[in-house]
């Protein structure tokens, strides 16, 4: 079984704030798989269906991004998930905008949502996939940036982003981490190879 667990904000008011991508791939996903995201416990929004034979549990907490891990605890002890079978995805001010990285545990990066997950995990073992937002101009707090909503231009070109973070996603749960990160981290936003 795979947990794929995107961050996020719960609420209108946070729906197309740069903190909500890990939501926008979990949505993506589950129309891409043709689950529907429409039950609600372990203080998460929960799809679940199979992709290539094998259970997945999509999840959207819903605890507010800093008690992330809250709900991710929940959900890995009610599915018995090792942490191997668990995906999170979420914004990362360090990455580009608009690119896509995997990556196999590591630390918070100072992204307070990965911080309460591992904190409650007590491990840092478990695969990442982060969407960049880029860092705003000096005179923006980081806070306001992350929770400001995108212009109608920005949530064009992250539309684009989304969907190859949903494959990405997709050939983690078919072929593991190292072959999505073969795929997906040498590739730009155009999905051309980097030089």
């Amino acid at each position: 079984m795979k947990l794929i667990v995107g961050l996020g904000n719960p609420g209108e008011r946070y729906e197309q704030t740069r903190h909500n991508a890990g939501f926008w791939v979990v949505d993506a996903l589950a129309q891409r798989l043709k689950i529907g995201l429409n039950s609600k416990k372990l203080q998460s929004i929960i799809a679940e269906g199979h992709y290539n034979r094998k259970k997945i549990v999509l999840a959207k907490p819903q605890t507010y991004m800093n008690l992330s891990g809250l709900a991710v605890r929940q959900l890995v002890d009610y599915w018995q998930v090792g942490l191997e079978d668990l995906l999170v995805i979420h914004d990362d001010l360090d990455l580009p905008a608009y690119r896509i990285r995997l990556k196999r545990g590591g630390g918070s990066g100072g992204h307070r949502g990965v911080a309460s997950i591992i904190h409650n995990l007590e491990s840092e073992n478990f695969a990442r996939l982060k969407i960049g937002i880029g860092r705003p101009a000096e005179s923006i707090p980081v806070e306001d940036f992350v929770l400001s909503k995108l212009s109608t231009d920005e949530q064009k070109s992250y539309q684009e982003v989304v969907q190859r973070c949903a494959e990405a996603a997709a050939v983690w749960v078919s072929s593991g981490i190292e072959q999505a990160m073969s795929q997906y981290n040498s590739t730009d936003n155009g999905g051309q190879k980097r030089s």
